[in-house]
């Protein structure tokens, strides 16, 4: 048994990573009072968690490549534990952004790309398969264990012991990283600079968008910054949109510099020309939009359960769970499909299972919360995921060569994190754009008196935040209206909450049913012929 010691050590780090985002995410309420901060503030801690990984995820892959990938993994490992206690003793909002947000961020750009490059060094054959397996199922644990963790610890010690548990971990990891064989020489490559610099800003720049876009409004301009008394709406279109498209331009520049390098003899940070596979292009566009579904519900839900409903953190983890048991039994259920099904016939019943789901939830999105709707809402989804994480991950490697499985691997690593940061950032903007605009609509139209109608509009001038729903009313007395005013207006505030999550869930469906033009490019053929076809073929 000692041949999966490594699988072990590589696993632990692979569930610390996965589980932060999904813990985070069910104690929102709870670090919201702690830092006394906002949900909008989490949101960005949330978005800009995941982009830094996506940013600089393919110069993670280059640098493990460099230093050697078992140098890289103890470097990233220490780095993200030094990110995780940095969080764990936050005091201030700001505190959490830098050590969760950033140095976390920056040390899984070292270990994910690592974990799968050390995976393949250290196992061949058929223990190579399986130990890729234990990886992904270490990932789906972690997506099942993450928010019941969450919300034990939050609710019955504290949100901060989490991250004094991922100390832990990771220093084990890096204390044991010596029985990992790093067998893959070093290469002797310059980095460019200037690719990556491209590359991070073009991807700051398009989710720093998307994210202000409740409050810069996507198009038309809503609450404009001013700098010297001078608003910053370039042809009055909001900066919304021009940072979108400013990203996409610096984006585009990105891909031909690496062009131009490839012509010259010179080093990419990314070989564009992997695009140009059919499966792979396929299998990451289908991944990235998985992400942005699982980050957005991720985000949404929890807000629905807590916000809404009251919850706690433990009674949120629990509403979840059917997802996580349905992901872990339908990764395994599509793994044992493969030897019957294409990989693109699972793929596609995983997407529809996942529209019919964000249905479900649309439906169960309710003042009482229709429970035996929602839990089913969210089994399928769970299902959904699962198909689909049991499929891609062995699509894109299996659509490339053994030499660029390392450069796929970081590949996988943007699209995953890519998608978690813009389905985190388009899902929030929905969810709190359309909150301010039920919650406007709503008070012009009901019975308050006038006065306490302008003093709503006032204090709602730039937006409306999430905050509990029960805290409306306490809210509204301190503000200056009467008791039953603010119990009117607390009404009005729950409604328009519902009304902004159906808007939410009505997005997650969109995005799911886009996903289904992604999916063209997947193998049609089952998993065992085409290894029969090949092996004839050798």
């Amino acid at each position: 048994m000692k041949k999966w010691n490594v699988v072990v050590v590589l696993g632990a780090a692979q569930f610390v990573m996965v589980l932060d985002g999904t813990v985070m995410n069910v104690s929102i309420s709870t670090v919201v009072d702690d830092l006394d901060t906002t949900v909008a503030a989490m949101q960005a801690a949330i978005t800009f968690y995941t982009l830094t990984m996506a940013a600089v995820m393919l110069l993670g892959a280059k640098l493990g490549d460099v230093w050697g990938r078992r140098r890289a993994f103890v470097i990233g490992s220490c780095i993200y534990a030094i990110g995780s206690l940095i969080t764990a003793l936050s005091p201030t909002v700001a505190f959490l952004f830098l050590g969760w947000s950033v140095i976390e961020g920056l040390g899984a750009v070292l270990v994910i790309p690592a974990i799968a490059a050390l995976v393949a060094d250290n196992y061949q054959g058929r223990d190579r398969v399986t130990a890729f397996a234990v990886i992904g199922a270490v990932s789906g644990a972690a997506v099942a264990a993450g928010p019941l963790i969450g919300g034990a610890v939050t609710t019955y010690f504290n949100w901060r012991y989490v991250f004094v548990a991922e100390v832990v971990i990771m220093v084990g990891v890096v204390l044991c990283a010596r029985i990992v064989t790093d067998a893959t020489p070093r290469q002797r490559v310059r980095i460019d600079i200037g690719s990556v610099l491209l590359s991070s800003a073009g991807l700051v720049l398009i989710v720093f968008g998307m994210l202000q876009s409740k409050t810069w409004g996507w198009i038309i301009p809503l609450h404009t910054p001013e700098v010297a008394g001078v608003a910053l709406a370039p042809l009055g279109i909001s900066l919304t949109a021009w940072c979108i498209a400013l990203g996409g331009v610096l984006i585009s520049l990105f891909v031909a510099w690496q062009r131009r390098l490839v012509g010259e003899g010179r080093s990419p940070l990314l070989q564009t020309a992997l695009f140009s596979i059919a499966p792979l292009r396929s299998g990451l566009s289908v991944l990235g939009a998985q992400y942005a579904v699982t980050a957005g519900l991720f985000f949404m839900v929890p807000v629905y359960l807590q916000m809404t409903l009251g919850l706690d953190a433990l009674e949120t983890g629990i509403k979840i769970f059917p997802l996580s048991v349905s992901l872990i039994l339908f990764s395994i259920l599509g793994t044992r499909l493969s030897g019957k099904w294409s990989p693109r016939r699972i793929v596609r019943v995983g997407q529809l299972i996942l529209v019919l789901s964000a249905v479900l939830l649309l439906a169960a999105a309710t003042s009482d919360l229709r429970g035996a709707l929602f839990a089913t809402g969210m089994f399928l989804a769970g299902s959904a995921l699962g198909l689909l994480a049991s499929q891609l991950g062995n699509v894109n490697m299996s659509s490339v060569t053994e030499k660029d499985t390392s450069e796929v691997g970081g590949l996988q690593g943007v699209f995953q994190n890519l998608g978690s940061s813009l389905g985190t950032a388009l899902i929030g903007s929905i969810l709190i754009g359309a909150l301010s605009t039920s919650f406007a609509s709503g008070v012009a139209d009901s019975d308050l008196p006038e006065d306490a109608r302008a003093t709503v509009a006032a204090a709602t001038d730039r937006g409306v935040t999430i905050v509990p729903a029960a805290e409306v009313a306490g809210l509204a007395e301190q503000g200056g209206l009467r008791e039953e005013e603010a119990d009117e207006l607390a009404e009005i505030y729950r409604e328009s909450q519902l009304s902004s999550l159906r808007v939410a869930f009505v997005g997650l469906i969109v995005i799911s049913l886009i996903s289904l033009l992604f999916s063209r490019g997947i193998p049609t053929e089952v998993a065992i012929r085409r290894r029969a076809i090949a092996a004839e073929g050798g």
